[in-house]
C-alpha cells in the first residue's frame, strides 16, 4: 500500500461530532489500494492486565474520487472520549496507522501514539438550524421580481421588461411585489427567500451600501419590510438578507467623511488607508477596496467601533423584523474572529439564524461550528453545470467532482450546504445549458435529488434566460403564455418529492454506485433507516437502457415520478431512461 497516500486527521472532516453522542472517523488512501480498513478503537483510561482494551470495527468505503478512496465509521463512545487508530489491509500486506506513524502490530502497552478524541464537548458540536435541512430557497433579486407599487418608483424607472437590463437601469421591483406574489412562490414549493441587497445604497444590485440601518426607499418602507416577513412567515417561508461587511459603498457617510477631512477624520481608522489623500495623481487607490473597485473600500472589521457597529446590524434586523438568516458577501476577507463574534450576536437575538458565508473555495475554517452554518457550494455548481449543461466533463469525472464535494465536509456540514446552479453573478443557467430544455429539467432534477439546501434563482423556474450579469438579471416573466408551465409544474413536482419522501432530499446518505463514460450515465443510491431509493442519471441524447446494478429479487420498485410500480421477480431489473432524464425508484419489499 502507498503510504504516502494514506491520510487522517484528528479534527476537521477526517475526525468530528457529528451529534451529542456520535463522533464520525474518516480515513483516506490511494484508490484501489487497500482491501478493507479497520477501526482500532478505545477508551484512553480502560485498561487491564492485557494492557489497553481496544475494539476493532469495520470501516465501509464511502466513495472514491479520481485519486483516493475514503473509508468511514460512526462510533458512540460510552464515555465520549477516545483513542484511536487503523488497520488497513491489502492481499497479505498489513498495516497499523497512528498519529506517530506506522506499525506492523496494534500495541496495547501505551496509548500515546494512537490518534486522540479527547472530549465529546456538547458545545463543540456543529450545529446548524434544524429547519435549513427541509428547505428549498429561491433567490431574488429585488429590483427585478415585481414592482407592486408604483408610487415609489426611482427616477427614471422604465416600464417592466420594456428593454434589457443594464448596470444602470431601473424597473422598479419592490417589496410589495414580492408579497402580491406569495402565492406563487407557494404553489412551487418554496419555504425559503434569499434577498439580494436591500439596504439603502446607489446601484440598482445594492452591493455598495449607503446605510446598513435603513431599507432602499425604492423597495419600501420598514412597515411594509415588516408585513413581508410576516407574510412570508404565515405561508411556511423563512427570509434571509444579504449583507456586505467586507466593504462598504462609495457613499457611505463615514467614507465621505474621510473623503471631505482626511487625516482629520474620525472614522479614518474605520477603513484601511494606506497614506492621504485618498487618490494619487496617477489614479491609483490609497486604499483597500474589493477587487481594486474605487467604490467599495474595504472596512476594518478589527477596528472596536466598526465592529460593534456591523455587530448591531446583525443583530438589528433579526431582532426587530424576525428575518431567519445572513448571507455574507465576500465573506472570506474579512476576519474570523469578527464572524465568531458576528454568530454569537445573531444566535443571542434568534437560536435558529441560519449563517452563509459566500466563499468558493475550500471553506473548512469557517464550518467548525464556531462561524458559519454552511457556505454557498460553488463546487457542486461547477461540477454539476460542467457535466449537464456543459459537456464539459463525462460521468466518471463528474462523480469524481461529486465525491471530492461529500468528503470536503463533515455530513452534517453537507447536510446544509446552499447548493445553487445559478445567481445574480452568472449566466442563465438555460443559456448555460445552450437553451436545452431537456438539459435544464435535468439539472433541476439533480439538484433537487442531492444532499443539502437548494436554491433556485428566480425565474429559472419558467425558463428565462440571459447572459453574464446584467443578462441574467431581467425583469420576472409574469405573463402565464410567456412562462413554460410545464418547467414549472416539473420542478413543482420534484420539490413536492423532496417533501413527500425524505430519502430524495435531505434525509439520506448519497452513494454513487455506477458511472460509465460511454453512456454518460450516472446510477446513484440514497438509503436512510427507513428506505432507499436509486436514480438514475442518462446525460446523453439517446435512451438508456441500464441493469440496476442491485439484488432487487422481490422487491417492488415505485417510480417516484409517475408512480408507476415495478416486480422485480429477477435479481436484476433492467430500466428504459430517455434522454438527459433522471430516474427515481423508491424500493420496498
Amino acid at each position: 500500500m502507498l503510504k504516502e497516500a494514506i491520510y487522517h486527521r484528528p479534527k476537521n472532516q477526517f475526525a468530528y461530532a457529528y451529534d451529542e453522542k456520535t463522533m464520525h472517523l474518516r480515513l483516506r488512501t490511494k484508490k484501489n489500494d487497500a482491501d478493507a480498513v479497520s477501526l482500532i478503537h478505545g477508551d484512553p483510561y480502560e485498561w487491564s492486565e492485557k494492557g489497553w482494551q481496544f475494539k476493532l470495527e469495520p470501516m465501509h468505503k464511502s466513495g472514491s474520487d479520481e485519486l483516493f478512496d475514503y473509508w468511514f465509521a460512526a462510533v458512540e463512545p460510552e464515555y465520549r472520549r477516545m483513542r484511536y487508530g487503523f488497520e488497513l489491509s491489502s492481499g497479505d500486506e498489513k498495516l497499523i496507522y497512528t498519529e506517530k506513524g506506522f506499525m506492523n502490530e496494534i500495541t496495547t502497552d501505551d496509548t500515546a501514539p494512537y490518534f486522540a478524541f479527547p472530549f465529546l464537548n456538547k458545545a463543540d458540536v456543529f450545529k446548524a438550524p434544524e429547519w435549513v435541512k427541509d428547505t428549498v430557497w429561491y433567490q431574488i433579486f429585488p429590483e427585478r421580481f415585481a414592482n407592486g407599487d408604483s408610487s415609489i418608483n426611482p427616477e427614471g424607472t422604465l416600464d417592466w421588461g420594456s428593454t434589457e437590463p443594464t448596470s444602470g437601469n431601473f424597473f422598479g421591483g419592490d417589496f410589495e411585489g414580492v408579497i402580491k406574489n406569495i402565492d406563487y412562490l407557494k404553489e412551487l414549493g418554496i419555504s425559503g427567500l434569499y434577498f439580494t441587497p436591500v439596504f439603502k445604497a446607489y446601484s440598482n444590485h445594492k452591493y455598495d451600501t449607503i446605510d446598513y440601518m435603513e431599507l432602499d426607499p425604492q423597495f419600501g418602507d420598514k412597515e411594509t419590510f415588516r408585513r413581508l416577513v410576516q407574510t412570508c412567515h404565515e405561508n411556511g417561508i423563512k427570509i434571509m438578507l444579504d449583507a456586505v461587511f467586507n466593504h462598504s459603498g462609495y457613499y457611505f457617510p463615514q467614507f465621505q467623511d474621510v473623503l471631505e477631512h482626511g487625516m482629520d477624520s474620525k472614522y479614518k481608522d474605520w477603513f484601511h488607508i494606506h497614506q492621504f489623500p485618498l487618490k494619487n495623481e496617477d489614479d491609483t487607490l490609497n486604499y483597500d477596496a474589493f477587487a481594486f473597485v474605487e467604490s467599495m473600500p474595504k472596512l476594518n472589521t478589527e477596528h472596536p467601533e466598526v465592529k460593534e457597529y456591523l455587530l448591531e446590524v446583525g443583530r438589528y434586523w433579526v431582532r426587530e423584523f424576525d428575518i431567519d438568516g445572513w448571507r455574507l458577501d465576500v465573506a472570506n476577507e474579512v476576519d474570523h474572529q469578527f464572524w465568531r463574534e458576528f454568530r454569537l450576536a445573531v444566535r443571542a437575538e434568534k437560536e435558529d439564524v441560519y449563517i452563509l458565508g459566500e466563499i468558493w473555495h475550500d471553506s473548512m475554517p469557517w464550518l467548525l461550528g464556531d462561524q458559519f452554518d454552511a457556505v454557498m457550494n460553488y463546487p457542486f455548481t461547477t461540477g454539476t453545470m460542467n457535466f449537464i449543461a456543459g459537456d464539459k466533463v463525462r460521468a466518471q469525472e463528474f462523480v469524481n467532482i461529486m465525491e471530492s464535494v461529500l468528503h470536503s465536509y463533515p455530513k452534517n456540514v453537507n447536510e446544509v450546504a446552499f447548493n445553487l446552479l445559478g445567481s445574480h453573478d452568472t449566466p442563465r443557467i438555460l443559456n448555460t445549458a445552450n437553451h436545452s430544455k431537456a438539459k435544464l429539467k435535468l439539472l433541476f432534477a439533480y439538484q433537487l435529488s442531492f444532499i443539502g439546501t437548494p436554491c433556485i434563482y428566480y425565474g429559472d423556474e419558467i425558463g428565462m434566460d440571459g447572459e453574464q450579469d446584467p443578462g441574467c438579471r431581467k425583469c420576472m416573466i409574469w405573463e402565464e403564455d410567456k412562462q413554460d408551465r410545464e418547467l414549472f409544474n416539473y420542478v413543482k413536482k420534484l420539490i413536492g418529492l423532496r417533501k413527500q419522501y425524505p430519502v430524495f432530499g435531505n434525509g439520506g446518505d448519497i452513494t454513487f454506485v455506477e458511472a460509465n463514460d460511454e453512456t454518460n450515465h450516472v446510477i446513484f443510491t440514497k438509503q436512510n433507516e427507513a428506505q432507499k431509493m436509486i436514480a438514475v442519471l442518462n446525460n446523453s441524447e439517446t435512451e438508456l437502457t441500464a441493469a440496476l446494478p442491485f439484488d432487487l429479487e422481490d422487491k417492488k420498485l415505485i417510480d417516484l415520478l409517475t408512480g408507476k410500480e415495478y416486480a422485480a421477480h429477477a435479481k436484476k431489473l433492467t430500466v428504459d431512461v430517455p434522454p438527459y432524464e433522471m430516474a427515481f425508484y423508491l424500493i420496498e419489499n
